[in-house]
């Protein structure tokens, strides 16, 4: 008896963009040459957030090679949702507009691809608005760009309001990280909107997570194959926890000490009730004991040093 070989993952790399037509095209360009591998490339798809500068004209000129969405602008969390929804391949890569993928992104996560992993995240270039390095080293992923998912599997959790909902498959034991830098994450002024004020970045990490938390509750009802109610209910307590932790820091960040105690107590709660470590709490008790937050205050980008870029990076909620 002869073995079949398996078929090739199919993959869909996704852009998504509003208003970043100055980037798109070296982010379309990136995905038309990547490297090939042990994988299919299934499609190109742009999804065009009801941009009104020159996105349509870039798409336009990748006509030949990219599937374009265009639509009234809706915002990042619907974006991404519907990047998974309107997805065709077996996997997504998802590509925030203004950051670009590393010749070897696909096939590098496609040799990653065994089964039961749903879920495979890297490391990242951190470059500037000129698209030069801004920090010597890779820098640790998680957010959009440094993903690839599976389509199925991420289908399970949708709506989304952020990536770290696929976050969630590799909390159940699904997911795999790689360590080499596969994207090139720009930043720049316009990706920094959400760190403008003090404790509003947190804030937001906050919602996220207790989202993804109320999700996962719902999921343990009738639960996905990749994981029991057991487990969706103990992940839930985590992001719950980690949900406090960040307004814990959103409250110290905004100079509101008292304010901080009541999440600081849920965190420990969530952190029990999630067998999780209690490394966190104890880091969040200790900066609230010194009414001093964990991350200094959001400066802006021009102002900042190549010292402090890392607590600024990460677009996820983690």
């Amino acid at each position: 008896m002869t073995n079949t070989p398996s078929p090739l993952p199919r993959i869909s790399c996704v852009i998504l963009c509003h208003n970043y037509g100055r980037y798109l095209d070296r982010a379309i360009t990136s995905c038309l040459e990547q490297e090939p591998g042990h994988y299919t490339l299934h499609e190109i798809l742009v999804i065009d957030d009801g941009s009104t500068d020159d996105t349509p004209e870039v798409c336009r000129r990748h006509q030949d090679h990219v599937r374009v969405v265009r639509r009234p602008q809706r915002g990042f969390a619907h974006t991404l949702t519907d990047a998974v929804i309107l997805a065709e391949g077996d996997w997504v890569a998802p590509l925030d507009a203004d950051d670009w993928f590393h010749p070897a992104k696909l096939r590098t996560c496609a040799a990653a691809i065994t089964p039961g992993r749903l879920l495979i995240d890297h490391w990242e270039t951190v470059v500037g608005v000129d698209g030069l390095p801004l920090l010597p080293e890779p820098h640790p992923g998680g957010n959009t760009s440094t993903l690839l998912v599976r389509r199925d599997a991420a289908r399970t959790l949708l709506p989304v309001t952020n990536e770290i909902h696929f976050h969630a498959l590799r909390d159940a034991g699904h997911g795999h990280t790689l360590t080499e830098p596969l994207v090139n994450y720009r930043l720049h002024p316009a990706s920094m909107t959400d760190r403008t004020f003090n404790g509003a970045s947190q804030h937001y990490r906050a919602d996220v997570c207790a989202d993804l938390a109320h999700r996962l509750i719902a999921l343990a009802v009738a639960p996905p194959t990749w994981a029991t109610a057991t487990t969706l209910r103990r992940i839930a307590h985590r992001y719950r926890a980690r949900s406090a932790g960040h307004r814990v820091e959103a409250h110290l960040q905004q100079g509101h000490r008292l304010h901080a105690v009541r999440p600081l107590t849920a965190m420990l709660y969530h952190s029990r009730r999630g067998h999780a470590p209690f490394s966190a709490w104890l880091r969040s008790l200790a900066s609230v004991a010194r009414d001093r937050p964990l991350a200094p205050p959001p400066p802006t980008l021009a102002t900042v040093p190549a010292s402090t870029i890392p607590p600024l990076l990460n677009r996820s909620a983690t």
